[in-house]
């Protein structure tokens, strides 16, 4: 099979450079010209892909080349972009940054995987010819770099003006626009969970001006023209997974505590023909009615902690559930919730579910943050011992009782650790799975489920 759709990447130097403004500018003029784009990001962050779902309604995913193989890559991303006009990538970190100090798994490995051409985000504050030197660098460091365009982001118009010509002289490389300094293009808290409605409504009127000074600086023919351009990319079709005869119910935790889910672990879950039902640990008095099991994804719970610790129905709710055997999935934020106490932000100690003996507490810094494979020390619901996976962690927070059912190891670096806590038929633990990086997790889930509805249909 081919995938054909127009597509473009928004990438830069480095971290901070400017690729998510000049995303969101480039989503919202397209949406504002009547065309539907399917919105991707490259990498493991999942707060971008909600944004992109929140603020401008699109199909948003994760492209991530440490958890899948190119050709589901690309298989992933023609199914999620179905029925759209164009897709566009925001990259990750700087273009050719990867695992360690390679380049797999960078925008650049998803650029050439996926035949997607590059707009290069370059910042001009302060620079002038040397600007040309950056571009040139990055256009020259690999043979095809894929680059195709470059736009100058906190630039003046006469500046712009100077250097555009400049530049395309230099580098070979047209420039397409800029994007002036302007304040208000700062889009620094992409917590949406966290920001009040009254925040959220001047964040889009902040959005409404960026994108109208996009559309006045930067030539969107010329960026569509690069985008349709895009080659033909063949893949193989993934292979149906096998449904279960009944339907199976599968509750999800889905409010503000509980929001960091990838789209397409739940894609994959549904196309097992699992049933997913939303509930909020923060406003639901008890779990849906009837169900065969429970996943509680990543969020911010010790924001929210004095509230759920305060919904004592929906904890013992969860507690008699997962004691009863249902089978039960919790990563990172679900995990905190299910200790018998969580610290908030400010240090005071609240009592939750019970299930994770000990306490949460918030450290200094970031612990274990970045990609990871995790080995199963044993069997559980999702694999048998042996059995590995690749997955992410960021988390500040530590747990007096981190589990270990897995062993965790960094890819670029000897280091691991002992993770992921289990009991009853509970998996719970700091890291964040991406079930596409072995669809046999995700088919252990179900099959739990299958047997825990089997049971449960016996008993009755």
């Amino acid at each position: 099979m081919k995938w054909e759709l127009p597509r473009i990447m928004v990438t830069a130097p480095a971290s901070g450079g400017g690729k998510t403004t000049v995303t969101c500018a480039l989503l919202g003029a397209l949406r504002r010209r009547g065309l539907a784009p399917a919105a991707f990001k490259c990498g493991p962050d999942y707060i971008d892909p909600m944004f992109h779902r929140e603020i401008f309604g699109t199909v948003s995913s994760n492209t991530d080349l440490f958890f899948v193989q190119e050709n589901t890559a690309v298989c992933l991303a023609a199914q999620r972009s179905q029925g759209c006009d164009l897709a566009v990538f925001e990259g990750v970190m700087g273009y050719y940054d990867g695992v360690g100090t390679g380049a797999c798994a960078s925008s650049y490995h998803v650029s050439h995987a996926l035949g997607v051409p590059a707009l290069l985000v370059v910042d001009a504050k302060g620079a002038a010819l040397s600007l040309a030197a950056l571009v040139k660098g990055f256009a020259d460091f690999r043979t095809r770099s894929q680059i195709r365009a470059v736009l100058l982001n906190r630039c003046s118009k006469q500046v712009y003006e100077m250097l555009k010509p400049v530049i395309e002289r230099e580098c070979g490389v047209e420039v397409v626009g800029y994007l002036p300094f302007d304040e208000g293009f700062s889009l620094l808290s992409r917590h949406l969970g966290l920001i009040p409605p009254k925040e959220v409504s001047k964040l889009k009127e902040k959005l409404v001006h960026l994108v109208s000074v996009f559309e006045q600086t930067v030539d969107l023919e010329k960026l569509l023209g690069f985008a349709r351009n895009a080659p033909a990319v063949e893949y193989e079709p993934l292979s149906a997974p096998l449904k279960p005869e009944k339907t199976l119910r599968l509750a999800v935790a889905q409010d503000k505590a509980f929001c960091f889910y990838y789209g397409e672990n739940l894609d994959l879950l549904k196309s097992f023909g699992v049933e997913l039902l939303p509930f909020s640990p923060l406003c639901d008095k008890k779990l849906p009615e009837n169900i065969d099991g429970i996943y509680l994804g990543g969020g911010y719970p010790e924001v929210f902690a004095a509230k759920l610790a305060a919904n004592r129905s929906m904890l013992e709710s969860i507690r008699s559930a997962v004691q009863d055997g249902v089978p039960t999935f919790a990563e990172c934020g679900g995990f905190l919730y299910l200790h018998e106490f969580l610290c908030d932000e400010q240090g005071k100690e609240h009592r939750m579910a019970g299930l994770v003996p000990g306490r949460a507490v918030k450290g200094e810094r970031l612990r274990h943050f970045g990609y990871i494979t995790l080995s199963a020390n044993r069997d559980t619901f999702f694999c048998k011992a042996g059995e590995k996976i690749s997955a992410h962690e960021f988390h500040y927070y530590q747990s007096s009782q981190e589990g270990d059912a897995f062993t965790a190891a960094k890819s670029s670096r000897q280091i691991s650790w002992d993770c992921i806590y289990t009991k009853y038929n509970l998996v719970a633990g700091f890291p964040h799975l991406y079930f596409y990086a072995n669809p046999k997790f995700a088919q252990g889930f179900v099959e739990a489920m299958k047997t825990y509805a089997e049971g449960s249909e016996h008993d009755a």
